[in-house]
């Protein structure tokens, strides 16, 4: 006969059919309710949400090729980021040292700089975007008072000189380009590097019949070379006018038409003494043309905000200005992000970050709501299942107070057996609260029927749990008969 298992709400969930074997309701895990996985989740959002205020608030390392040391663009570069350090406390730029324009270049195509000073017709990055013109720098050929120089082919056979310094080469290389527009070898002209201080003795002298200076309208190597000139020669220099630059232009991008005005590299006796049509190359901020948008045009935007400022540092700064965004060069072409602002006079990239910023704080509130709300949900349908399971235990108890048949009992033990299984699987050994009374109501009710059968003398077979959760060994029932007797 089955020993009896009390009707009590906390009971065993293991043992309950042959050969089962576990632990204890009491001594298994509680697991997680559906509700501490809705915080779980919302401390998981709010974690996430701390970290991108801390990775991905509006703070970032801006890498600047700073070019020659000490000279007036690296002087230019020093200024401009304490200015942008300044205007952006969470901006933390980054120097990197390159020795000359052709590895300033090469550190925006291999992507070790974010900004560079490049000068148009020395190496130009393949990969080059413009943030801004710093200052146009004329090729000037100048010539004494009275030389027979007068233009450019007539270069031809002379011999010219050129200013020592660290930009001789790419000086040599320019002087090289606007020969072959003429059809003049290059090695027709014979070049001599004299330092700054030399070049006036020595058109005094005629070992040079001109002299090659590339410098900007102001304070820089024309103007020192006009007066090297002057001084030794005791008269007001020449510029040689270029008429055919704007045909150069279209040939060699590089190069830009200019007019410079009377006077502008010597006021009395002023040289040129009337304007004339020169040739020009620009010194440009540079970035990759894969610089986010926005992050090109806030670069832009500080660096024209601060042009004041700089100038304060660097006389150089007076002649920063914007692209011109209708400029079809393909040389170090206008970045689309600072013709955006140009245009539309979009805010910076760090007002324009927070906007992005609030907007992923709704993108992942939503999310957060999706996830509680999918939680729910799921919190639902897992009650109604198991209120199913729960009313199908009432049932089987009510199945077992009806039924004589001891066969029949045993596959309402079955079932029992399998919802307890089911139950074990899904709550990974919860209580169950109401399902556990539901489960001792069901054995109870198999339990007592089984008994008043036997005890009555029923049909079939039974069997008897052993004391350990177990099952005892099956034994027939003798007929009414022999009890009787």
């Amino acid at each position: 006969m089955r020993a009896r298992r009390g009707a009590v709400v906390k009971i065993a969930l293991v043992g309950v059919g042959p050969g089962r074997i576990g632990l204890t309701a009491e001594q298994r895990p509680k697991p997680l309710r559906p509700a501490l996985l809705t915080v779980a989740a919302i401390l998981l959002i709010a974690a996430a949400s701390l970290a991108i205020v801390r990775f991905v608030s509006p703070h970032a390392t801006l890498r600047i090729a700073e070019g020659l040391p000490g000279s007036p663009a690296h002087r230019l570069i020093d200024s401009f980021a304490a200015t942008l350090s300044q205007q952006h406390p969470r901006l933390v730029v980054k120097p990197v040292a390159t020795p000359d324009l052709t590895a300033s270049a090469q550190a925006i195509e291999t992507h070790k700089a974010d900004l560079a000073i490049i000068r148009s017709d020395a190496a130009v990055p393949a990969n080059g975007a413009t943030i801004a013109i710093l200052r146009r720098d004329v090729v000037a050929i100048v010539t004494p008072a009275k030389s027979p120089i007068e233009k450019i082919p007539d270069l031809a056979g002379k011999t010219i000189g050129l200013v020592e310094g660290p930009l001789q080469a790419y000086n040599s290389a320019a002087l090289d380009v606007i020969l072959s527009f003429y059809d003049i070898p290059a090695q027709s002209v014979r070049r001599v590097v004299l330092p700054l201080d030399e070049i006036g003795h020595a058109v005094a002298d005629k070992r040079i019949g001109a002299a090659l200076a590339i410098g900007p309208i102001g304070p820089g190597e024309v103007v020192d070379v006009v007066a090297a000139i002057k001084a030794a020669t005791r008269g007001a220099p020449k510029i040689l006018a270029v008429d055919e630059a704007d045909a150069i232009n279209k040939r060699f991008p590089a190069f830009e038409s200019i007019d410079v005005p009377a006077g502008a590299f010597k006021g009395r006796p002023p040289t040129p003494d009337d304007t004339v049509t020169a040739l020009a190359v620009t010194y440009r901020l540079a970035a990759p043309n894969s610089m986010f948008d926005i992050v090109a045009g806030a670069i832009a935007q500080s660096l024209f905000t601060a042009k004041t400022r700089l100038m304060q540092v660097s006389p150089l700064a007076a002649q920063i200005e914007a692209p011109d965004t209708d400029d079809k060069n393909p040389i170090l072409p206008v970045h689309p992000g600072v013709a955006s602002y140009l245009e539309n006079g979009e805010q910076s990239f760090f007002d324009k970050f927070q906007d992005y910023f609030y907007m992923g704080g709704m993108a992942l509130s939503a999310v957060g709501s999706v996830i509680a709300l999918a939680i729910s949900r799921f919190s639902r349908r897992k009650s109604h299942e198991e209120m199913a399971r729960i009313d199908r235990l009432i049932g089987v108890a009510d199945e077992a107070l009806r039924t004589r048949d001891l066969g029949q009992l045993e596959k309402l033990e079955t079932e029992l057996d399998g919802i307890v299984a089911w139950f074990v699987r899904t709550n990974s050994g919860a209580e169950g609260g109401a399902f556990s009374v539901g489960l001792a109501h069901a054995r109870y009710a198999i339990d007592r029927q089984q008994r008043s059968i036997l005890r009555e003398g029923g049909k079939g077979s039974a069997q008897a749990p052993g004391d350990d959760g177990g099952s005892a060994p099956r034994r027939e029932t003798e007929p009414p008969s022999a009890l009787a007797g």
